[in-house]
């Protein structure tokens, strides 16, 4: 994914530094889907700020929290709407939370950051039925062999909540079908253990039977999910696979591979299961990332009502 331009090096030669924000542009852009206009305002934040500490700094782990908000206090910054800074401020937030999460930095500068009221989203998930209906619909169209490869990465995916770059990073051997648990390495290389579901089993069968026998080859090495040529499947193609039968479904177009994750974590609380194994299943370092699916019971909860309740709509 081509981010800068020319322009963009000649005024801020430190490649480090650029690298780093091409890398968690790329993250939103595959991961996230985010919006053209969500990652341009992204880039803008952080060549202003990169161009700001690159005077003084020459790689991320040398940032602080004083740097951050020297950066905040400049001058030209002083008479900006509190909306303005705060959008600032929560793009250094995520884009440190990403450096720190995939061990580019060692620490996050930006965790106390506490000068302005950063505005939280719920993520998108979906309704029980309309997950069950995504993760089927591979083959309910179609028969072909790459059907077969689509349903049993979509079951693989809400069965386990796993991200969509431990998704595509899974090798044969980290699949167990005997006991029917996947192993995961997420952030921080930190290693998982995650069971799945008979019929995300049956599917991986079958993927296997029709699809990965017939096309593996030299370049197939040990990856679980290849694509027609026998190589390793990527983030791109696997994001291109889940708008693809969002289509079909005429689901959102915020629909992302995240919707998959946010949707099992979601559908476990739903179902009784402890905010702690639920912490365990998605590879949360820290609870206080889980407890934003307890908010989102409560939303989902108040949608479901809203849609299904003959007398919601009624005032």
């Amino acid at each position: 994914m081509e981010i800068f331009n020319n322009t963009n090096k000649s005024n801020l030669s430190n490649s480090k530094l650029l690298d780093a924000i091409e890398q968690f542009l790329d993250y939103l852009s595959v991961e996230r889907a985010a919006s053209s206009n969500t990652i341009a305002s992204y880039k803008t934040d952080l060549l202003q700020f990169a161009t700001f500490i690159s005077k003084n700094k020459s790689s991320w782990n040398n940032v602080f929290l004083e740097d951050i908000y020297a950066f905040i206090q400049q001058p030209s910054m002083l008479q900006m709407k509190s909306a303005t800074k705060s959008r600032k401020l929560a793009t250094i937030r995520s884009f440190f939370s990403f450096l720190h999460q995939d061990d580019i930095i060692n620490s996050d500068p930006s965790q106390d950051i506490r000068t302005y009221k950063l505005e939280t989203h719920l993520p998108r998930v979906l309704s029980i039925s309309q997950a069950l209906q995504l993760v089927t619909t591979p083959l309910a169209i179609s028969n072909s062999p790459t059907s077969f490869r689509d349903q049993a990465m979509l079951q693989l995916t809400y069965a386990s909540g796993l991200r969509v770059s431990e998704l595509v990073n899974l090798d044969i051997g980290d699949i167990d079908l005997t006991t029917q648990k996947v192993r995961s390495f997420g952030k921080g290389k930190k290693e998982r253990i995650v069971p799945f579901h008979n019929q995300a089993k049956v599917s991986i069968q079958e993927y296997f039977k029709i699809f990965r026998d017939k096309y593996k080859n030299h370049n197939s090495e040990k990856a679980l999910f290849i694509n027609l040529r026998g190589a390793r499947l990527t983030r791109q193609s696997f994001w291109l696979i889940i708008k693809k039968y969002a289509s079909i479904n005429k689901m959102s177009d915020e629909m992302t591979p995240h919707t998959l994750r946010h949707s099992f974590a979601t559908h476990l609380l739903l179902g009784g299961a402890p905010i702690r194994h639920v912490q365990e299943l998605l590879g949360h370092a820290n609870i206080a990332t889980t407890q934003i699916y307890t908010h989102l019971t409560k939303e989902f909860i108040r949608e479901e009502y809203e849609q299904a309740h003959p007398r919601s709509k009624i005032t």
